[in-house]
């Protein structure tokens, strides 16, 4: 409670002054991550409005050219075969001061990892990579696809971590910790790490929630615990991203009333003022 007064006591009528250069680089993806963006339906418009210059996207901005930018949302996996996606992807790095792998393809490889090429327009695609096999990743959003609600919730705390005051930089810094910390753990992320990382060290609570976020419906949850096909695992990573023993963080858990108050408010400041 001390801290929801004591960043009650820093709100502004706008949190921050100035909007943020936001991209959205396409790799080898179904665009699913995308959709998931858009799903934010007035929430993705009021950051638009407010936060964020969409600068780079190729659905959506006639840019052809990757441009300088604080934010780049990376989705897909990288062709190693195709050169000019293995270009991209570090000229991403070199024009963006936050990178963040969007999806399971961009994080973990996801099903792009079994391609073996052969694909009618382009045969001699068939080996591709997450993106944190080619450069340094800061924060990884797993899942195919990946929550809406989550997607949004970073997008608002990168810019709070970029532009606001001292206590919004802190607070969104805590609450992208875990997700910079997945980031930093590595590019795989399957229901084997979580078999070596959780359940096989006794952390497993027995919550479901691992078999409740596969894609593909791999796990089970039976006698009170997960059990996984692992023939049929696509690596997607979404299961040990929801789990909450994977990389679970004491400082968001306590503070994300705080959390959830300033991401509410700053989508719903224009809404007051109507």
């Amino acid at each position: 409670m001390e801290l929801l007064k004591k960043v009650e006591g820093t709100k502004e009528a706008k949190p921050v002054a100035n909007k943020i250069k936001l991209g959205h680089v396409h790799l080898s993806g179904c665009t699913g991550c995308l959709v998931s963006v858009a799903d934010n339906y007035q929430g993705f418009l009021k950051i638009l409005d407010d936060y964020a210059d969409l600068v780079y996207g190729l659905t959506l901005t006639d840019v052809r050219h990757i441009p300088e930018m604080d934010l780049a949302l990376v989705e897909g996996s990288v062709c190693i075969q195709d050169r000019e996606s293995v270009e991209d992807i570090k000229e991403t790095r070199n024009k963006s001061r936050i990178v963040v792998a969007l999806g399971s393809c961009a994080s973990y490889g996801n099903i792009t990892r079994f391609s073996r090429g052969g694909q009618h327009n382009q045969p001699q695609h068939e080996s591709y990579l997450p993106i944190g096999d080619l450069i340094d990743v800061d924060v990884y959003i797993p899942g195919c696809p990946p929550s809406p609600e989550l997607i949004r919730n970073v997008v608002i705390m990168a810019y709070l971590l970029l532009e606001g005051n001292e206590d919004q930089k802190a607070l969104a810094g805590r609450y992208l910790k875990p997700l910079m910390d997945l980031a930093k753990r590595g590019t795989t992320g399957c229901f084997c790490d979580l078999m070596n990382d959780v359940i096989n060290q006794g952390l497993c609570i027995g919550c479901g929630i691992c078999a409740a976020s596969c894609p593909v419906r791999v796990i089970t949850h039976e006698f009170g615990k997960p059990q996984g096909d692992l023939n049929l695992c696509i690596k997607c990573g979404s299961c040990y991203g929801a789990c909450p023993r994977s990389f679970f963080n004491s400082d968001v858990i306590s503070e994300f009333e705080a959390i959830s108050e300033i991401i509410a408010g700053a989508l719903n400041e224009g809404e007051k003022d109507d």
